[in-house]
């Protein structure tokens, strides 16, 4: 059952917020910009229903989760109440109908750059976790099997020196990437639609510093085909948003073509992945590892998949640190407060300045500016 707690009931227009978000300092700058909020108290997921009829016939921007569905009916409903902008509490925003949302004229915010690190970091802690059988060992203490050291308990495998393989290089790869690099002396082989020169000049740097402590170079490459980085990596991370291009990109073709021993790491969106082929690749290939952060067809997994070992689960929490979602939801709001005080729009990528004390009388991110441009 939801439970609906309203903010600054005096102020306008009407923002709703579908979820509690982390922190104060999202809402204070909603209430300072004498705002009314009406924020969704419950764990639930909001529904549509709910939704429309918190809508009614007067709302003007709208804070919403990955978790709803934001369709061409919805958008509708929300232009007709006079509505202008909605912004997806997370990075991607494959939940949204953005074509609807800008012949609606709504601008469409987002949160990217505030979660790069944390996400990369859930990345190197799952891809970790795989290596070393953390999870399967802690469930054996757990139980009391453990009765002394023995030479063949629990035997991982190493990362040091091997290949590490991204699918998607932008920021959250880029990162994930270069830690592998730096930490274990990985090789580095990538798949991304444009060369990533930022990325290679930086393992050549690394090199230069690897040469002066008389240590073995490693390699960086970019893969023509995703063929050719599953068969040469140890390890494989995924960094892709999630599209029709990408919907089910690791399939069973390309579970066929990974080493017996890989692992397969998944921070960005669960349908990337065809989870009944991973599943089946699992139960057949016991020394083979995945960490997954998200899941095809959230919040449930595949039949059969919560079973293995051979698999680290984790209930999306890539970017959950408090820093980051306080972060997003400060971000959020600016976006709302930015397009309704019609702000410009920031010409940066770097978003620190919108996280400071004293954040910019701009509008961190919209991803179809174009509305914006059109007004």
């Amino acid at each position: 059952m939801s439970n609906w707690k309203v903010f600054n009931k005096t102020g306008e227009p009407l923002v709703l917020v579908t979820k509690m978000l982390p922190g104060v300092e999202w809402l204070n700058i909603l209430i300072d910009a004498n705002y009314k909020i009406e924020v969704n108290l419950s764990n639930e997921v909001t529904t549509k229903s709910e939704i429309i009829e918190k809508i009614g016939t007067n709302c003007r921007a709208i804070i919403g989760q990955l978790t709803e569905n934001w369709d061409e009916e919805l958008f509708q409903i929300f232009s007709i109440a006079g509505g202008v902008v909605y912004n997806n509490y997370a990075v991607g925003y494959n939940n949204v109908n953005v074509k609807a949302a800008t012949k609606s004229e709504i601008a469409i915010g987002n949160t990217p750059g505030v979660l790069t690190e944390a996400t990369s970091e859930m990345a190197v802690a799952l891809t970790m976790a795989c290596a070393r059988r953390i999870v399967e060992a802690d469930s054996f203490m757990r139980k009391g099997y453990f009765k002394g050291w023995l030479p063949n308990l629990f035997l991982g495998k190493r990362l040091y020196g091997g290949t590490v393989g991204i699918i998607g290089a932008g920021r959250i790869g880029f990162t994930y990437a270069l830690t592998m690099v730096q930490a274990f002396q990985m090789n580095l082989i990538y798949f991304s639609n444009r060369e990533n020169l930022t990325l290679e000049d930086t393992i050549d740097d690394y090199n230069r510093f690897l040469q002066k402590t008389n240590s073995n170079s490693v390699f960086v490459k970019r893969a023509m085909t995703i063929e050719e980085l599953l068969h040469e990596s140890d390890v494989i991370s995924l960094h892709v948003p999630l599209n029709e291009d990408t919907h089910h990109l690791i399939d069973e073709n390309c579970f066929s073509k990974l080493k017996k021993d890989a692992i397969l790491i998944n921070t960005s969106r669960g349908p990337i992945i065809d989870e009944k082929s991973l599943t089946k690749h699992c139960k057949n290939n016991p020394k083979f590892m995945a960490g997954l952060d998200v899941f095809e067809n959230e919040p449930f997994m595949y039949k059969g998949l919560v079973d293995l070992d051979n698999v680290v689960v984790a209930p999306h929490i890539a970017s959950a640190t408090k820093w980051t979602r306080e972060g997003m939801a400060k971000l959020a709001a600016l976006n709302i407060k930015g397009v309704l005080e019609n702000y410009e729009f920031s010409k940066s990528n770097d978003i620190s300045s919108f996280l400071s004390q004293n954040p910019p009388k701009a509008i961190p991110n919209i991803v179809n500016l174009e509305v914006l441009n059109s007004k």
